[in-house]
């Protein structure tokens, strides 16, 4: 935590999502006046605490994004998109508001410390290996729309580097208590099934624990050495699916598990054509051509080590420890 952490203001963006919850309450936990910006017609009733300041507005409406920047000394920036239509959609969420946002701190908040962007592993893409992963001083190789818009994102707040310090972290797959990635595969191995796509065998993947990318946010955003920088936070190893049956197995008690492997040209087959059908029909699909280059690849990882050298951050929740805590809540809130 900053040094004056305890009477700093920051302003957080995407705080109803899964993981801007968690960090909205960590924030206030650690002693930071906490702001969020919100879209208009997002609900914000009973979320969040009285004493988190709201602005509302849209990205478009300087007025609001003036009086969201104003007087705070840090910004987190986790607003975003996940699912759209076509690059432009993608950019929409997940470009311009970085500008919008940077153009307004330069305007209205010249002396803020820290412009910390939550970007994606997917703005890297995959590894050519899985034991070690992409690194930070790799050449970004993205394969999907998503991880294009995310790397354009970053490309925009780079280029804001020498008027605002910022910093850019790039997580891997999150999970934990309120996400729904995850749920979908859980649901699947209570029923005693697991589908999956692509080399399952061959497969490895970084993960972290909501709570643990929560820390290195804060982190991040604190640290002076981060200015300028980019980091993975992740878990300190990657995982293969059997890893992740095992780790879940205690806490869901499944005794078998029946495994559905679709081969890659099966994936991108079904991804032409749900892509069609919801091109016609004006809809997001589950799967779409651009999002089966995402599900087959070998090796969604990437390395930890410099977060761990240059901020001391270390993901302590183990995979174990990680799944009972995410499978408890889920049937706490009848979700499985």
């Amino acid at each position: 935590m900053g040094k004056g952490a305890g009477i700093e203001k920051v302003l957080v963006t995407g705080s109803t999502g899964f993981i801007g919850k968690r960090l909205v309450a960590a924030l206030q936990e650690k002693g930071f006046v906490v702001r969020v910006f919100l879209r208009n017609e997002s609900v914000s009733e009973g979320l969040f605490p009285e004493s988190v300041a709201v602005v509302r507005g849209g990205y478009h409406d300087r007025a609001a994004l003036a009086a969201a920047v104003d007087g705070v000394q840090r910004i987190i920036h986790l607003a975003g998109v996940t699912k759209a239509a076509d690059e432009a959609g993608f950019d929409s969420g997940n470009v311009y508001p970085v500008q919008q946002m940077l153009d307004a701190v330069k305007r209205h908040n010249p002396d803020l410390k820290r412009f910390l962007l939550v970007s994606s592993l997917a703005a890297a893409g995959p590894a050519h290996e899985g034991r070690v992963g992409v690194r930070e001083g790799d050449t970004p190789l993205p394969v999907s729309a998503y991880g294009r818009s995310k790397l354009r994102g970053e490309e925009v707040c780079l280029k804001s580097a020498g008027s605002v310090p910022v910093t850019i972290v790039r997580p891997p797959a999150v999970y934990g208590p309120g996400d729904r990635d995850i749920l979908q595969i859980f649901q699947m191995m209570q029923k005693g099934m697991l589908v999956s796509a692509g080399n399952a065998s061959k497969q490895r993947f970084s993960m972290i624990y909501v709570d643990d990318l929560v820390a290195g946010i804060i982190d991040a955003a604190c640290a002076e050495k981060a200015a300028g920088r980019i980091y993975y936070l992740a878990a300190p190893r990657p995982y293969s699916w059997e890893n992740l049956i095992a780790a879940v197995k205690p806490a869901i008690g499944f005794s078998r598990l029946m495994r559905i492997t679709l081969p890659r040209p099966l994936v991108y087959a079904l991804g032409a054509i749900l892509g069609a059908f919801g091109a016609i029909t004006g809809t997001l699909p589950l799967i779409n051509r651009d999002k089966a280059n995402e599900l087959v690849q070998d090796f969604w990882v990437c390395s930890p080590d410099r977060a761990a050298a240059e901020l001391g951050f270390h993901a302590e929740t183990s995979l174990e420890d990680g799944a009972a805590k995410t499978v408890a809540w889920y049937r706490d809130k009848g979700w499985m």
